[in-house]
């Protein structure tokens, strides 16, 4: 059972040779926990491992918000992942755009459960009264300044702020070939 145990590990940290120092030392420190016997720190160090992982996740889905237009800047916020946990977990981006007078707010949100329910308000948009935009290939619903889509069924794209021209714009400069890999 051990040599399967530390086989697993082996295994799991070299499919992932990018993984950052810390995670690696954590599941280390987990092992040697288990292995000492010690099964609640293991377990606190699996935990924050998975912390670790979770950050790398969120990092990873925030290269999908644009850069700022010219003339804006961004401000990235990186707790939006953590507020998920209380709606059924995923992992989420977000960002403020200002220009001194206008704000926009861009949020990613993927992998979420209330996400997937957002798929039927999308095909039946016209029936709820809003409005269908195009941003590329994929649909927008515009309502109450607010444009919101859903990529590969489990992706959800919120921006609002700002007027509906600059939205699209922000909005279009998304990779959604890209963005639909995300996590699989």
């Amino acid at each position: 059972m051990q040599r399967f145990k530390s086989l697993a590990l082996a295994l799991a940290l070299a499919a992932t040779p990018a993984l950052a120092d810390d995670v690696t030392d954590t599941l280390s420190s987990a092992l040697q926990a288990y292995e000492d016997g010690d099964i609640d720190y293991a377990m606190e160090e699996l935990d924050y491992a998975k912390s670790l992982l979770k950050a790398m996740k969120t990092q990873a889905l925030g290269q999908f918000l644009p850069d700022a237009p010219e003339g804006w800047t961004r401000e990235i916020d990186t707790e939006v992942s953590g507020a998920l946990g209380m709606m059924g977990g995923g992992t989420g981006a977000q960002a403020e755009y200002t220009n001194g007078s206008e704000k926009i707010e861009l949020m990613i949100m993927a992998n979420n459960p209330m996400v997937t329910a957002f798929g039927g308000m999308l095909a039946n948009a016209a029936m709820l009264g809003m409005k269908v935009e195009r941003v590329g290939r994929e649909k927008f619903l515009w309502d109450d300044d607010q444009l919101t889509g859903l990529i590969d069924n489990r992706i959800l794209i919120q921006a609002e702020g700002g007027d509906k021209d600059m939205l699209l714009t922000l909005v279009g400069e998304i990779d959604f070939e890209a963005l639909e890999n995300f996590g699989d």
